[in-house]
């Protein structure tokens, strides 16, 4: 599908191939009423049991079978309702049914909020007792295991309903945030190469950015960060309360710092966040080389950050219709075997994936796993290469909550975001090679090595500047140092003047680029991306030069789940994230392929 008019369609003028099929989660709303009223009662049922948990193991047993049971229905209700509300944004029918989703979650983890703190209430002597003694209740072992380890943070019943039913208001800045970013913010028209209007969205932003000519570039550029601009103050003060939320979590459970109350639930230890800023900072000077080379190679006076997705390969004319880009994927991925392919091929054709961009529907891309179901896939697919990468990615991880969602019980199948970002940059990484081995073309080899360039400035040295601008911000609200719309513009103007070195023109506008990144309002999130784009790249070298060994090793780590730590699962893979060593390496292979692209 070809938009020609420049105007975003409306939902309705998507071909319905081009859907993804939600139904497959519910028949009707009929059948999500009917749940949501299950999980009420199921709540309802589990309040009940207060008191009793430790007095046997088959009262324990019972609980959390129940819970866990509710749980898994309790996402398919805020996963449909979710789904659907990002299709289009201003439908009030899916906002409201994602409100009451959000809220049946608050009142859900209210009532049952008793639960932790009476387990965690049985003496050990019992609780390994109760392990002899009931055979069924061993498939929580590492379930009640991960509970005795945060106990210290584990708070009492009262002080636990409480935080439960704050949930709603501890969620309201990202709620406000991705209203007025989805909903609310318009952005500029301007004209394209050839003159014709086209309207600046999220989904076309980089397209307009990656334009060879300079003008468009700048207007898009400059248009987009005016809007943000002008709500600075507000959209100041919603990072701000999401800052300050974190810091109140942490101090109630008494974590040191933000930062490892955020790691402490994957077992990272905030050596490992500390290691990727540290690291990637003494790797710096290769991420300066390549921004004289981008300035040497766009022939201009002064390279400005307008330029930095700018083609360096001149006149490279590359659009790839979906179909075409779903082929590219399946070639790229089969090295991962016979069996991948398969589950690959089944979920593009039956409607896993919501290909195009329409009025109101969310910006960016995502995949969401849905236990019982299948995974399903947000796309805005405009064409370009970029585009092919980002089905690669979201399919890693949709094939990865697929395999975990087989193997694993419910309990243990929500895998880590820390080793998500592994099975998605895996297939980047992939696709990356099998273009290059492929492409005959010396100009489009080119575009794709500086693609490669990209994606490390993107991954490694962007999401990494990104974790350290969360760690500066948090740090200050903690020392007791108020974050204003002027005072983080500061920190990231700074931030990109250290990153992107002397080179680089560092234009006022991208002083507000904190003001339109999602990942802020999950804090400590985009750290994953770095370490996991490190890791990606040692295990699908591994994949390509070692075949079926490694194939198995990496299939076997994307059925772990959350069976181990993730840590764990990665040295088991045949990775060790514990040490800088593998960001290390990505950087030194990065060094190279700017080496690569001078001698081109």
């Amino acid at each position: 599908m070809t938009n020609t008019n420049n105007m975003l369609p409306s939902r309705e003028n998507i071909p319905e191939q081009d859907r993804w099929h939600l139904n497959d989660i519910y028949d009707s709303e009929a059948a999500w009423e009917a749940d949501f009223v299950r999980v009420k009662q199921q709540a309802d049922e589990i309040k009940k049991q207060a008191g009793t948990l430790g007095q046997s193991s088959g009262n324990l047993l019972g609980m959390l079978n129940l819970y866990h049971d509710m749980m898994a229905r309790a996402e398919k209700i805020y996963g449909y309702a979710r789904m659907h509300r990002d299709e289009d944004n201003t439908r009030t029918i899916y906002q409201s049914l994602a409100d009451r989703a959000q809220g049946l979650f608050t009142q859900v983890q209210g009532t049952t909020a008793f639960m932790v703190p009476e387990i965690l209430a049985i003496p050990e002597t019992i609780l390994k007792g109760f392990l002899k003694d009931e055979k069924d209740l061993r498939l929580f072992a590492r379930f009640l295991d991960e509970l005795t380890r945060q106990k210290t943070h584990i708070l009492s019943e009262r002080e636990e309903e409480l935080l439960a039913r704050a949930g709603e208001v501890i969620e309201a800045p990202d709620n406000i945030f991705s209203m007025l970013n989805h909903a609310d913010l318009k952005f500029p028209t301007i004209k394209d190469e050839s003159g014709a209007e086209i309207e600046i969205t999220h989904g076309r932003f980089i397209r307009l950015m990656e334009s060879h000519d300079r003008r468009v570039r700048k207007e898009a550029f400059d248009g987009l960060y005016a809007t943000y601009e002008s709500f600075s103050n507000t959209l100041a003060t919603t990072l701000s309360s999401q800052v300050k939320t974190n810091a109140f979590l942490a101090g109630v459970r008494k974590y040191p710092s933000s930062l490892e109350a955020a790691l402490d639930d994957s077992s990272i230890p905030a050596q490992v966040y500390d290691n990727l800023i540290e690291t990637v900072k003494r790797f710096l000077e290769p991420m300066y080389r390549y921004v004289r080379l981008r300035k040497k190679l766009l022939g201009v006076d002064e390279v400005h950050l307008y330029d930095i997705y700018a083609p360096l390969v001149k006149d490279i004319k590359w659009e790839i219709p979906y179909a075409e880009g779903v082929k590219l994927v399946q070639s790229a991925l089969a090295p991962l075997g016979k069996e991948y392919g398969e589950i690959l091929a089944k979920g593009l054709k039956s409607r896993w994936v919501d290909v195009y961009e329409n009025r109101g529907k969310t910006s960016g891309a995502y995949s969401w796993g849905v236990y019982g179901v299948h995974p399903f896939i947000l796309l805005n697919y405009h064409q370009s290469v970029d585009d092919v990468f980002t089905l690669a990615h979201e399919m890693g991880h949709a094939l990865h909550s697929y395999y975990t969602n087989q193997t694993q019980p419910y309990v243990y199948s929500h895998y880590k975001i820390f080793v998500a970002e592994v099975a998605s940059t895996v297939n980047e990484a992939l696709l990356m090679h099998y273009l290059l081995e492929q492409t005959q073309d010396r100009d489009k080899k080119r575009y794709l090595l500086n693609h490669y360039l990209e994606q490390f400035r993107g991954t490694l040295y962007r999401q990494t500047m990104f974790a350290e601008f969360e760690k500066i911000t948090h740090q200050k609200v903690e020392s007791g140092q108020p974050l204003t719309a002027e005072g983080l513009k500061d920190i990231y103007h700074a931030l990109n003047t250290e990153y992107y070195g002397p080179d680089m023109v560092v234009d006022q506008a991208i002083d507000m680029e904190w003001a339109r990144i999602p990942h802020f309002y999950s804090s400590f999130y985009v750290y994953q991306y770095a370490t996991g784009y490190s890791a990606a790249i040692a295990l699908s070298r591994q994949i390509i030069e070692e075949g079926e060994p490694a194939v198995a090793r990496y299939l076997q780590f994307l059925k772990g789940g959350n069976a181990d730590t993730p840590l764990n699962l990665l040295k088991q893979a045949g990775v060790d994230m514990a040490s800088p060593e593998p960001i290390a390496e990505a950087l030194t292979y990065f060094e190279k392929l700017v080496d690569e692209m001078e001698k081109e």
